[in-house]
């Protein structure tokens, strides 16, 4: 299982990159962190800066066709940053048009409203996403993890770091991991 990573430069909350990242791997996946710069990307503990991680692909560089699956992690300015990039919003929107599954945690679906993907579907996040979300023509819930299956397409969310125990071990499951 090869599973990208979609981050931007700066404003990801770590551990809703980290904690993923390292489920991933004790699966036996790949995780591949793709961003729309090269370099190294900044992770935020909520409002204060964190650690940095390498950059191992650019949007401009791969296609949804290079995984099995996207993992799209929050943070308030990472998905903020992402929705505003044609790249990052093609790229996240691919992996919908090739029926891959998507998962996403806390402001991520911010980037999934801006690829026009979310009508439609039921999806949870953090709360104050729910008129986004409702307004892109999807259905908001109030839960831990949600599942959502249209057509062939699965997407796994979650609400909060708080839920990323739950949210893990769901989208690995739907993954096939």
């Amino acid at each position: 299982m090869r599973v990208a990573f979609l981050v931007a430069p700066e404003g990801v909350e770590q551990v809703e990159l980290t904690e993923p990242w390292k489920a991933v791997g004790d699966a036996g996946g790949e995780h591949v962190l793709v961003s729309t710069d090269q370099g190294r990307i900044q992770a935020f503990n909520h409002l204060d800066k964190a650690d940095t991680f390498p950059v191992d692909t650019t949007v401009s560089e791969v296609s949804a066709a290079d995984y099995d699956a996207l993992v799209l992690p929050g943070g308030v300015a990472n998905p903020d940053a992402l929705r505003t990039d044609a790249g990052a919003v093609a790229f996240a929107k691919s992996f919908f048009d090739a029926g891959k599954p998507v998962a996403a945690i806390c402001h991520a679906s911010w980037t999934l409203v801006e690829a026009d993907v979310l009508r439609g579907r039921t999806l949870t996040s953090w709360p104050s996403l729910q008129t986004d979300i409702r307004n892109a023509g999807g259905t908001w819930v109030d839960e831990q993890v949600h599942v959502c299956k249209t057509g062939p397409n699965t997407l796994v969310t979650s609400r909060k770091p708080g839920d990323l125990k739950a949210f893990s071990a769901t989208f690995l499951k739907e993954f096939g991991a």
